[in-house]
């Protein structure tokens, strides 16, 4: 008796412009559904994974069913490792990097064998609605969106109704196949990423002849063992944001020991909310900046960021 297929959902989207809230927006409204997540984050500290509801070394069973792991090395190999879990997903959600062209994943899934047990169903790109024009001239965000099935726009409190308006027309000149949606607070309905239906073929779909790499984007790490000061840390994030494409962190501080806080750096926005309490197998400090290649060194954010560490 042949399985049923599995679909995939391939969520696709810049750099801080909410992927991770949609992804756990669909899982905290799966329905029953058992999904699994697999989370493709840009540096070898994966914050994106940690930040996945209930996420916590690599791969866990939430509350609802669902199950999440970090996207490492071979796609295939991942999905096939979730493939044959019991029990079986019912459906498949890949958070991709924000520095990833969804082409060279879409490829991958078009794998026959993999097409046969788990068809992508549906590519959804999150959009800031805030992006300023410009934005959309971004060879990798118009890349990002061209893959689109939905543009889900994320921020949508951040510009008004003509703000909106704006940015869906100018998704529709670039894509005007693409659903263009609100995703306010990352609500994307899950019957519209993810249609339930019998036998509903698989999109055929065409990534387009394999492109040159390009090493637009850089990752630094850096961990602390000690929490930081707030003041200081403030102070070392203003100095760099000039030269940051993004940037998130989970970390204590010494004003507020006990207490995990989530620092993100997108747009040239900064947000700073409570995280709970810090994991006790973790470093209490842990940020990824991502910059243009050549912008900054490890050098430098070591040096802004040594400043930080409470004494």
């Amino acid at each position: 008796m042949s399985k049923t297929p599995v679909p995939v959902l391939l969520v696709a989207g810049f750099l801080g412009a909410g992927k991770t809230t949609v992804v756990n927006h669909i899982l905290a409204h799966a329905g029953g559904r058992r999904i699994a997540a697999v989370v493709n984050d840009f540096g070898a500290i994966n914050i994106d994974a940690e930040l996945i509801a209930g996420a916590s070394d690599g791969v866990v069973n939430l509350a609802n069913g669902c199950i999440c792991c970090t996207l490492e090395g071979d796609l295939l190999r991942t999905l096939s490792t979730l493939l044959r879990r019991d029990p079986r997903p019912e459906a498949i959600v890949i958070e991709t990097s924000g520095v990833a062209e969804p082409t060279d994943i879409i490829r991958n899934l078009m794998d026959p064998v993999i097409l046969k047990e788990a068809p992508l169903e549906t590519v959804l790109c999150v959009l800031d609605a805030s992006s300023p024009p410009e934005a959309l001239d971004d060879p990798l965000l118009r890349a990002q969106l061209k893959t689109a099935d939905i543009v889900a726009l994320s921020k949508l409190d951040l510009v008004g109704e003509a703000g909106r308006a704006r940015v869906a027309e100018a998704v529709k000149a670039l894509h005007p196949r693409a659903l263009v949606i609100d995703a306010p607070n990352g609500t994307v309905p899950l019957d519209v990423a993810l249609p339930q239906g019998p036998d509903r073929p698989a999109p055929l779909r065409d990534p387009g002849p394999r492109r040159p790499r390009l090493e637009r984007f850089e990752s630094y790490n850096w961990t602390s063992e000690r929490p930081v000061s707030m003041p200081r840390l403030q102070q070392a994030i203003g100095r760099l944001a000039p030269k940051l494409a993004r940037a998130k962190g989970l970390f204590e501080t010494a004003e507020q020991s006990g207490r995990q806080f989530l620092f993100q750096l997108a747009g040239g926005r900064a947000t700073l909310v409570p995280a709970g309490e810090p994991p006790p197998d973790r470093p209490r400090a842990r940020i990824v900046f991502i910059a243009e290649t050549g912008a900054l060194s490890q050098a430098e954010i070591d040096t802004a960021m040594a400043a930080c560490v409470a004494p």
